[in-house]
């Protein structure tokens, strides 16, 4: 409910027109420009995803309503970059090189990332009943997507979970990382204790990115630092 809070505290804090102190809670009604009304999970997850903005309908009144406003691709690109960056792991150190793993995924196949090479590695951390793991899936299935035509980018999940537990819950809710299952012993191997924790690793072996938690802007800082590695290794092919 803190967490909730205090998003919602910096979804206020990004509208530009000044309003009285409204109370935006489950009771309050918000709907969108056809006065369709939304129920609160579905509004909240809305927001979270960073589709809409929100303001008042009547900012003169304190019991207002609140009209969910969509986006542009551009409107949510410069929200996301006027966030503040996700608060960095504590697991690791940007620039540092990582000692990487080798294990199977969910079907037998062999990962070996200590042989992987002039790949761009993106590892997530998380376990299925992880509320914010959960509600970043969606948004890392598009990111997969995004990149899906480039061989050098290679997206593992590591989940706590086991074989059996994955299987059941990713029928309903497909994931498209590379899934190895039973990674507990990975996280512990890097001292990971908060989920999901994301990190990127360059063709050096080095961390680029690393983050954990769930911010409004994870999935845009995680696709950014992809993008800007793709251009350094251009820019070192094209030397």
């Amino acid at each position: 409910m803190k967490s909730l809070c205090f998003f919602l505290a910096f979804v206020f804090a990004l509208q530009v027109q000044a309003q009285i102190n409204f109370k935006l809670t489950d009771r309050s009604v918000v709907k969108d420009a056809a006065g369709n009304v939304y129920a609160y999970t579905i509004w909240q997850t809305l927001l979270r995803n960073g589709d809409f903005t929100i303001k008042a309908e009547n900012p003169k009144d304190s019991a207002t309503a609140f009209l969910l406003i969509p986006l542009t691709e551009q409107e949510k690109q410069a929200r996301f970059e006027r966030m503040p960056k996700p608060r960095e792991s504590q697991n690791f150190t940007t620039g540092k090189t990582v000692s990487l793993f080798n294990t199977s995924d969910m079907d037998g196949n062999k990962i070996d990332l200590k042989d992987v090479k002039d790949k761009i590695i993106v590892i997530n951390f998380w376990f299925v009943n992880c509320g914010p793991c959960r509600r970043e899936i969606p948004e890392l299935n598009k990111l997969v997507d995004s990149f899906k035509t480039n061989e050098k980018v290679l997206f593992i999940g590591v989940a706590l979970d086991s074989k059996n537990d994955l299987e059941k819950f990713l029928k309903q809710f497909p994931f498209n990382y590379i899934i190895v299952d039973n990674g507990r012993w990975i996280a512990d191997k890097y001292g990971i204790r908060f989920y999901p924790t994301h990190v990127i690793i360059d063709t050096e072996g080095k961390v680029y990115f690393h983050t954990s938690g769930l911010a409004p802007n994870t999935v845009y800082w995680i696709k950014k630092s992809i993008e800007e590695l793709l251009v350094k290794e251009k820019d070192v092919a094209a030397q």
